[in-house]
């Protein structure tokens, strides 16, 4: 199975060649090849202003970017010799507004099957919304799964979501939004990202729009079935931060600690960490001194931390093959829980 991602940070596309077996004492995986091919200038503007363009390109960018992805799977493929089954693609997420019941992830199916070959399951989401979830995150049924030795699971994506066990049941959510909202002021000085955190560290804090930053009801919501979107950081971080005209260096500061203190109190024992945050060594050491003494943050092989996310959605795919459930309704708060994604092939 080869499971496919592109996350919010638009960092580029994910390829996780992915081995999973389901022994009676539970699934266990390898990722036996991954690669990130990183998007052109042309395919990261197209997929950013996707949302805000006339309404005739957002199908035809869905077939475009389907066949994109099937071209990329193809020279995969043929680079590493491959035998694959199936391929699970998460998509590009475009709208994300569970709240009004509805959520797009573009990428074609039919494309990808049609360049490939190859039986092709996208769509994972739009059964759980549909049925009252928020369709996301959609990763906790990997941690139950793969990863139950930890007692959470946080991933440091576009936005940061975290899952563990709470009264017998796995819960999961959106905490903050996390690299998205940092890369698009590191891009503002012409830096992909804020590398290793070090404009955020040079940085001063900002006191007033940290406060603001942290009042927002979104956070007060506790540990509840919620997700972020795009629309929402448009809507409520953006109009805080852009009344603040101080040193790109000092919003980073104030974004990273905005980010660690909300991330801080959901740390358990022994916490996971994977995606992309996770090189960013300023925000990994605020939360350290942030998180409650008896944690241990602990970061897995490079492999693990950034494939994590295509490999589980490889994961839902082999769930929806077997016809098995690949959605808890206890993250998403959907009315029960139900068998994402569509099959091409």
């Amino acid at each position: 199975m080869i499971g496919v991602m592109s996350g919010t940070s638009l960092d580029g596309l994910d390829l996780a060649y992915c081995v999973l077996q389901k022994l009676p004492t539970g699934w266990t995986y390898t990722i036996e090849v991954a690669q990130t091919i990183p998007y052109s200038q042309t395919w990261y503007t197209r997929l950013k202003e996707l949302p805000n363009q006339p309404m005739f390109l957002l199908p035809k960018t869905d077939s475009f970017f389907g066949k994109y992805i099937g071209q990329c799977i193809n020279q995969f493929i043929k680079e590493h010799t491959l035998q694959v089954d199936y391929i699970a693609s998460h998509g590009h997420t475009i709208f994300h507004n569970p709240d009004e019941n509805y959520t797009t992830q573009i990428g074609s199916g039919a494309a990808i099957y049609a360049e490939t070959g190859i039986p092709t399951i996208v769509d994972f989401r739009s059964v759980d919304v549909a049925l009252g979830g928020q369709g996301a995150p959609l990763v906790p049924i990997g941690d139950d799964l793969l990863f139950s030795e930890y007692d959470a699971c946080l991933n440091l994506g576009g936005f940061a979501n975290i899952s563990f066990q709470k009264d017998g049941y796995r819960i999961a959510f959106d905490v903050v939004p996390c690299n998205l909202i940092l890369n698009e002021y590191a891009q503002q000085v012409n830096k992909p990202y804020d590398e290793n955190g070090e404009m955020a560290r040079s940085g001063v804090l900002i006191p007033d729009l940290l406060n603001a930053l942290n009042s927002l009801s979104y956070y007060h919501k506790g540990a509840a079935s919620k997700s972020l979107g795009r629309e929402w950081v448009e809507m409520h971080i953006y109009p805080i931060t852009n009344q603040f005209n101080m040193r790109i260096e000092d919003i980073l500061c104030t974004l990273t600690e905005h980010i660690a203190l909300q991330i801080a109190p959901y740390c358990k024992p022994s916490t996971l960490v994977t995606g992309g945050g996770t090189y960013n060594n300023y925000l990994l050491e605020r939360l350290e001194l942030l998180k409650p003494s008896n944690t241990i943050i602990a970061t897995p092989e490079s492999n693990l931390i950034n494939y994590k996310e295509a490999l589980i959605f490889a994961l839902l795919g082999c769930l929806r093959v077997e016809q098995k459930p690949n959605v808890f309704p206890s993250v998403t708060g959907s009315k029960y829980s139900s068998i994402g994604g569509c099959i091409y092939g």
